[in-house]
């Protein structure tokens, strides 16, 4: 019988390439500063106005609203969605111009409605999501 070798460590065995190895997760490592620089450029307004269309986004999804329709369909996470996105508006809409809060209010109004469409027990008028901040949205 011939001998066979020992197995080597499992660092031994990764290539520095693999997902796994200590190269590659230094390699991964985001670089803060150039993020925090990138940032420091971007105007206020503009996050603002990710944040809320990305919070769009996400509500639209879990309101079925997507091709993907019933899979996504969470009401109970749109409401909090649009709930966030409410608030976003009412303390942000002094700070961006109506050139961007306009169609950001549309789209709110769009999402709430969608919202008492879709729920099987709609609430009260001035209940819904983030009516605490828009008052009452009617059809």
């Amino acid at each position: 019988m011939s001998e066979t070798p020992q197995n080597e460590s499992t660092d031994s065995a990764v290539s520095p390439d693999s997902p796994g190895s200590p190269a590659a997760r230094a390699g991964d490592t985001p670089d803060f500063d150039a993020m925090t620089r990138d940032i420091a450029e971007v105007p206020a307004v503009e996050v603002i106005v990710t944040v809320a269309v990305n919070l769009m986004s996400a509500a639209a999804v879990k309101l079925g609203l997507t091709e993907e329709g019933e899979v996504h369909k969470d009401l109970d996470e749109a409401r909090k969605l649009i709930h966030a996105l409410a608030g976003l508006m009412d303390a942000g809409a002094t700070e961006i111009s109506s050139f961007h809060a306009a169609p950001l209010r549309d789209g709110l109004k769009s999402l709430q409605l969608a919202f008492r469409e879709a729920s099987l027990v709609p609430d009260e008028p001035g209940q819904g999501p983030g009516e605490k901040y828009t008052g009452p949205v009617y059809g």
